[in-house]
């Protein structure tokens, strides 16, 4: 993901648990990407991580050293299946026409049934936040400080949040409920997607 370390670096971050290499050779990792279809260029992506209680997930390298009780919550959704939607990016070239969050986080949550996840964790900026809750996500506020820390560096907040049912999606809206159940039931589909007005046509190649 070097994409992804590029635009870290850019604001000054240039250390973040979810994006060392290990989970390279996690076989239970998967890998989103957004590619572009004329010239194959990958213009972002994400990782879903999961554990079925024999793995660790990324939220409780980066916040477990500031608050231990994440580790018993993975370990309570990790006894059905849990993961965590992680290492998202963009490219600038996309910047602001959803690929970093809307349409990745989309695509991890449609993928979830796939690879028996019932929950999802998330650690999010302040600007993802939304977005996380329009799929259900809610704030973890038995941990950190209401749910938040600062990380990956003292001057940025990151908010705790947990999809707990992957397949009700409760709270979700009623756009993720219906996009997200579309794609469950065909993981190839093309949209034109609508947002802030402008239109950006995606097509989803979901099935593993």
């Amino acid at each position: 993901m070097q994409g992804h370390g590029a635009i870290l670096s850019s604001i000054g971050v240039n250390k973040v648990t979810s994006s060392k290499a290990t989970w390279m050779e996690n076989p239970g990792t998967y890998v989103l990407v957004v590619e572009d279809p004329d010239t194959k260029e990958v213009l972002g992506g994400a990782r879903v991580d999961t554990s079925y209680g024999n793995t660790k997930l990324p939220i409780a390298d980066a916040t477990g050293y500031m608050d231990e009780k994440i580790h018993d919550f993975i370990a309570r959704e990790a006894e059905h299946g849990t993961g965590e939607i992680c290492g998202l990016w963009n490219s600038r070239k996309v910047a602001g026409m959803g690929f970093g969050s809307l349409f990745l986080t989309r695509a991890a949550v449609a993928i979830t049934t796939q690879i028996e996840v019932k929950s999802l964790f998330a650690l999010c900026a302040p600007y993802t936040v939304a977005t996380a809750e329009s799929f259900g996500y809610k704030t973890l506020k038995e941990v950190g400080n209401e749910g938040t820390f600062y990380y990956p560096k003292l001057d940025l907040l990151a908010t705790a949040m947990l999809l707990g049912d992957t397949d009700s999606l409760e709270g979700a809206s009623e756009l993720e409920m219906d996009r997200v159940g579309s794609l469950r039931k065909d993981p190839n589909q093309f949209f034109e997607e609508i947002l802030r007005n402008r239109q950006v046509p995606v097509q989803y190649k979901l099935e593993i």
